[in-house]
């Protein structure tokens, strides 16, 4: 089942993967890098063996794409075995890693992950009179370091599932019908950044909340704490998940991520309108918004472009060449829907702008008569130290070109975003209204949930 939920999250991260599970005295671990179907098979399956396991899709961020930082990570405490799996990006790890390191702990990496993993094994400072206080260790760590984490930590007989105090990256607990060893039926539990993980054989119950540790045994599921934010401090879950990263069936914050995405192409219709025969997206994570757009302007939708599915996202190759390579490789015009026609073709978003341009060729090139891009969230200008691997403003194209000049370089004949006021009034559209409701823009407006890293070293 850890399998099936690792191949449905291989979006979120195609560099490595791994597994640990436990059968209640020891773990076993299988690690490697590449997709989940390539690392796992029928061999080292089998002896993954136990009743509880943790697994774990990575793309690098802040520590290189080698195996050494394959997931999870797995130490030997005085306790007995950790194993922790996290998704995010510390904000101040260089001020945790001088406080672990001058507790005489030695890092092998520099894994922001690892450093969660060995400051886990440090005593709270109120000491442990009656053994390891896991619930009191996980809330120190928290109140350490508020932003940004999701994780899954499992002991021998026990996980606990932790969403950081702002909600800045996704978690959500599902539950489902098992077969025991006794053949009876039981009820299991499964924890997963995205709901599509699990929706084919689970029920989605709910997301873990802000700040919340839920600690999973034999026995059930409970909360055994709620860390709270800082005073006056709004939730930040982070809008490039609807943007980007989550697959469309996804539910966050009570609804799907395609909703959502459409709502984007609807408000891009009202904002930046123009005349055309047709309207298509860069698919996949284009297509919602490019529907919706259809929806708002009355202009027919038609796929423009066929997409090759064994290709890797772009986005999240690790350099510039691959990314590069990648378009040539991974999209080809549908010609009956391209020649003579006038074509607005929505992208999701534009981040270092090597996947539009050489798109634009390839759409000419088939005899588009036109072709007006749209852009269904706001230029990213700032980088994200939360876990989103845009580290440096210089790559960023919208801090290096104008509206017209980008136009012009990517050869589109237009060329317009969405506004950061359309992107948050489409994602807030249908919830609720709620004082403690907030999203992370950061990477639109540099407005930073938790403040810029302490220190960046990387």
């Amino acid at each position: 089942m850890i399998l099936f939920g690792l191949e449905a999250l291989q979006h979120r991260g195609q560099e490595s993967t791994g597994m640990v599970t436990s059968n209640g005295v020891t773990f076993n671990t299988h690690k490697g890098m590449g997709l989940a179907r390539n690392v796992f098979n029928s061999d080292n399956m089998r002896r993954l063996i136990g009743n509880m396991g943790i697994g774990h899709t990575r793309y690098s961020t802040s520590a290189a794409s080698e195996p050494i930082n394959c997931q999870p990570f797995v130490v030997h405490s005085i306790h007995g075995l950790l194993a922790v799996a996290h998704n995010g990006e510390l904000v101040n790890a260089a001020s945790l890693r001088k406080m672990v390191l001058e507790r005489g702990v030695g890092l092998s990496t520099r894994s922001d992950s690892e450093l969660i993993t060995q400051a886990l094994c440090l005593n709270p400072p109120e000491g442990e009179i009656n053994g390891p206080d896991w619930p009191a260790r996980i809330k120190h760590l928290m109140q350490l370091a508020p932003l940004s984490y999701s994780l899954v930590i499992m002991l021998k007989d026990r996980i606990y599932a932790v969403r950081d105090p702002y909600g800045n990256r996704p978690l959500c607990l599902g539950k489902y019908p098992a077969i025991n060893e006794n053949n009876d039926l039981s009820t299991g539990w499964v924890v997963a950044s995205e709901s599509c993980a699990f929706l084919s054989f689970t029920r989605y119950i709910r997301e873990v909340l802000p700040g919340e540790i839920i600690e999973i045994t034999t026995n059930g599921i409970k909360t055994v704490d709620i860390v709270p934010r800082p005073s006056g401090h709004k939730q930040a879950f982070c809008i490039f998940e609807y943007v980007y990263f989550a697959r469309p069936n996804t539910i966050f914050e009570g609804q799907e991520v395609y909703t959502v995405r459409s709502q984007c192409g609807r408000q891009l219709a009202l904002e930046h309108p123009v005349e055309a025969d047709i309207v298509g997206s860069v698919p996949e994570s284009g297509n919602a918004a490019a529907y919706g757009y259809s929806l708002q302007s009355s202009i027919p939708f038609g796929e423009l472009l066929s997409k090759n599915t064994y290709v890797g996202r772009t986005f999240i190759q690790p350099n510039n060449s691959l990314r590069q390579l990648n378009v040539a490789l991974k999209f080809s015009p549908i010609g009956t829907n391209v020649k003579d026609k006038r074509i607005i073709l929505i992208d999701d978003s534009i981040v270092r702008g090597n996947t539009i341009g050489p798109i634009i060729k390839l759409l000419r090139k088939a005899g588009a008569k036109e072709v007006h891009i749209r852009v269904a969230s706001p230029p990213l200008r700032f980088p994200c130290y939360m876990g989103i691997n845009i580290p440096t403003r210089q790559e960023l194209i919208a801090n290096t070109h104008d509206l017209k000049d980008l136009s012009k370089q990517v050869g589109a004949d237009s060329l317009y975003y969405l506004s950061v006021e359309g992107l948050v009034k489409a994602v807030q559209k249908e919830l609720k209204p709620n004082p403690e409701l907030g999203h992370c823009t950061a990477c639109l407006t540099g407005d930073y949930p938790g403040g810029i890293p302490d220190e960046l070293d990387w």
